[in-house]
């Protein structure tokens, strides 16, 4: 069995067994079609000679006509000088046998057993069959190619996901350890409750997001949870809304895609603003649509992370929602100096896999 498939496989590969093969089939059914009920030696030539002007006919499409004119899409002159070639094949084959042959064969007296409109079915015949097959053989080529493009794409489209998931981690707990780190600078009787929901929240990011696309209504709570932290390290002036309107039912959604915006609406906000600051956080969700909308006022950012870190989070979702929501998102960003508004809608139906 395997020297059967070796042999399959060696065959499929080579070109030139190909071709021979193909006319040892072709002698060997038009021997039988010439010769009567015993195989003679002068059908033995007779068949080998009427193959010459075909195999001549069939060459020139392969590998002169089809190359030049057909592959450049130059259609009309293809199909002019394909006509002329079968025409040509056949009159060859009537000159061999009519003219030619007695020179190199004397005393044979062949001669041509078809008119000329059959030998131009016989032409149409190996030049049409042996077109097709090159032809069928170039598309199962473009299909193979256009197959391994789709992997490498899909290869490379992960390699860019798995890149971009792990900046998101390290970038939220730096900020998160920043909050527990003013916390603790102050002594606030607060930091090992905040220490036990950033605890929960990393247990979400760290053993239940693996996957491409999880529920949403546990981002949902993941968000809640990490709203829920920033409240702790809040002042108590500041406002903060977050509502949900309408179910998440089975919905799923690629992870981290919304806390981005959260996460700068707090950081730029709450955390920035003196007075009156304020976040207000909407997730309305209708059918298979799911808008975010963050508004928050405009503060002065006293960051201690290096400005080669700063827009990190954002920068990294925009690429995200390329990825993964492409013509299915739509991003609005406003800042009028103010107040600082972000509108995402995702389409969540059938959301894309890699």
């Amino acid at each position: 069995m395997n020297r059967l498939i070796n042999i399959l496989k060696t065959l499929t590969q080579n070109k030139i067994l190909q071709h021979i093969l193909f006319w040892c089939l072709s002698y060997y059914y038009l021997l039988h079609l010439f010769s009567a009920e015993t195989v003679k030696s002068i059908d033995l030539i007779y068949t080998a000679v009427f193959h010459l002007p075909l195999m001549a006919g069939v060459y020139l499409n392969l590998y002169l006509l089809i190359p030049w004119l057909l592959s450049r899409k130059r259609y009309v002159l293809y199909a002019v000088l394909l006509v002329i070639t079968v025409i040509l094949t056949a009159l060859l084959n009537t000159f061999i046998f009519s003219k030619a042959i007695d020179y190199f064969l004397p005393g044979y007296y062949f001669i041509s057993y078809y008119e000329l409109a059959d030998l131009v079915q016989f032409s149409v015949v190996y030049i049409g069959l042996t077109t097709l097959i090159k032809l069928s053989r170039a598309w199962f080529k473009l299909l193979e190619s256009e197959n391994y493009l789709v992997r490498a794409q899909k290869k490379k489209k992960d390699a860019e996901l798995l890149f971009l998931k792990t900046q998101i981690n390290p970038h939220f707990l730096f900020n998160s350890l920043n909050s527990i780190y003013s916390l603790a600078l102050k002594k606030d009787d607060q930091t090992p409750a905040v220490l036990l929901k950033l605890a929960e929240v990393m247990r979400y990011m760290t053993y239940e997001t693996n996957e491409e696309h999880v529920l949403l209504e546990r981002e949902i709570q993941y968000i809640r949870n990490y709203i829920a932290l920033q409240e702790l390290r809040t002042a108590s002036n500041a406002h903060i809304l977050f509502e949900v309107n309408g179910s998440p039912g089975l919905q799923r959604i690629s992870p981290f895609i919304l806390i981005v915006f959260i996460e700068n609406g707090f950081k730029h906000g709450i955390q920035a603003g003196i007075n009156d600051t304020f976040i207000d956080i909407r997730i309305d969700l209708h059918d298979n649509e799911l808008v975010l909308t963050v508004e928050n006022n405009i503060g002065i950012t006293d960051e201690t992370e290096s400005e080669a870190f700063r827009g990190l989070g954002l920068n990294n979702v925009k690429k995200r929602l390329e990825l993964l929501y492409f013509q299915k998102y739509e991003l609005t960003i406003r800042n009028n100096g103010e107040r600082f508004n972000v509108q995402l809608k995702l389409d969540l139906s059938d959301p894309l896999t890699f």
